[in-house]
């Protein structure tokens, strides 16, 4: 039996998962959580095999939550849902300790495939993924100018390029507005960036943002 705790600050996608799995013998949803402190007290209190993780949840949330997870249970695994497929936010979730990473609307039978196969070891990613992790490992091979940014200047980027303001990204984050502008200083600056207009295009451009956004 495997033991599942879902983590997603949506009740309508927590209650379609449930519905989803009620009718797999071999899994069960034990527990679920809104928001990162809630993930942490519960992978504290229960024993679970699988956590699947909305990467977009209020508090701590995203790859610096998935870092906690590991170091805390190394051995949960981890299946990141994620409303739109990133590969680059696939990488780094992958290479922070995710075991599988699968989009919001997958086909319901990919899902249970895939929160078995992370149950039983092993991992779930794309072609995409897999080929941007080997080229990750490729010490001569030189990536995008997004690759080279910190786990946290990325997550600053991700939410700037969505039009969120440097003020709201700090009390996302739980950090000052200084420390967000100092990251996103940074981060334009090892992009070679001028301003938020570059930025949302670049993101475009890369498919790192949904297309609705508006460059201008």
């Amino acid at each position: 039996m495997t033991r599942i705790l879902i983590a997603d600050d949506h009740t309508i996608m927590r209650e379609g998962l449930k519905q989803l799995l009620a009718n797999e013998a071999d899994l069960v949803i034990v527990a679920e959580a809104r928001d990162g402190h809630e993930v942490l007290k519960l992978i504290r209190e229960l024993d679970l095999d699988v956590l699947l993780l909305d990467m977009s949840m209020p508090g701590r949330s995203g790859i610096e939550l998935i870092k906690q997870v590991k170091t805390e249970k190394p051995r949960l695994r981890l299946l990141v849902l994620r409303m739109y497929q990133e590969n680059q936010y696939a990488v780094r979730a992958i290479k922070a300790g995710a075991s599988g990473y699968l989009t919001k609307d997958s086909a319901p039978t990919q899902l249970v495939s895939a929160i078995r196969k992370v149950a039983a070891g092993g991992a779930f990613i794309t072609a995409d993924v897999a080929e941007q992790l080997a080229r990750g490992a490729m010490p001569d091979v030189t990536g995008l100018p997004h690759t080279a940014l910190s786990d946290r200047e990325y997550q600053v980027f991700q939410l700037l390029v969505s039009g969120i303001s440097v003020s709201d990204i700090a009390d996302r984050l739980n950090v000052s507005v200084k420390t967000v502008s100092t990251h996103k200083a940074r981060l334009m600056e090892k992009m070679g960036i001028g301003n938020q207009a570059e930025l949302i295009r670049y993101a475009l451009r890369h498919r790192l943002i949904e297309d609705s956004a508006d460059p201008t």
